[in-house]
């Protein structure tokens, strides 16, 4: 399958839709001390988070601080279920969610790749959704290049791992992943997909920039 990437010229305010390469100011993160303690992440997330190890991992480059943070709370608590993250979430305090938060905002994402065939299926529904269905846009939340919202919480998707994308989404679909405020949110988009859309949507938003 011949592979394109998606270089968008799309720009948005940036009070809405940030870039994700600068320290997020709506955490108090210390982004230098959150490299050290980044080094175990590397392992599954790559150096810098970029993600490069297993697809079915994500991204973390350029994510919004406060939605890396959120996240790690939910691990911790057991919200949103993951053995692993749970495991690792576990002894964090609430400074080293915050230093990873920075850390991670900081770091630039790599570029990632989408089909031509997905773009047919998927640029639609990304841009303006399906009225018939009732299915919201997902730029509505994530931003025209998948840049998201820090201030929201919605996160940074452009570029993100397609086998991760694919995952999430249907584990929102099913029910599985519940936790979060945004969950619901979610849960209902992802339940008017069908499985070839959400593949589609994976690949879209991994091209995204």
């Amino acid at each position: 399958m011949k592979r394109v990437l998606l270089a968008l010229a799309l720009t948005a305010p940036a009070a809405v839709f940030a870039a994700g390469a600068a320290a997020d100011p709506l955490v108090k993160g210390d982004a230098t001390a959150g490299a050290s303690k980044a080094a175990v992440c590397a392992a599954c997330h790559g150096v810098g988070g970029n993600g490069i190890i297993n697809p079915e991992w994500p991204k973390l480059a350029g994510q919004h601080a406060t939605y890396v943070v959120g996240q790690l709370k939910a691990f911790k608590t057991n919200e949103r279920k993951n053995p692993v993250m749970f495991g690792q979430a576990a002894a964090l305090s609430d400074q080293d969610m915050a230093d990873l938060g920075a850390y991670f905002s900081a770091q630039k994402p790599v570029p990632g790749l989408a089909s031509k065939d997905a773009v047919k299926i998927a640029e639609k529904l990304y841009r303006a959704g399906d009225a018939g269905r009732g299915l919201a846009a997902c730029s509505a939340c994530h931003g025209p290049t998948g840049a998201g919202n820090p201030a929201a919480q919605y996160p940074r998707i452009g570029g993100q791992n397609g086998a991760y994308t694919v995952t999430q989404l249907k584990t929102y679909k099913s029910g599985e992943r519940a936790g979060g405020k945004h969950a619901p949110i979610m849960a209902a988009v992802a339940a008017k997909l069908t499985d070839e859309e959400i593949a589609a949507l994976a690949s879209y938003v991994n091209g995204l920039q």
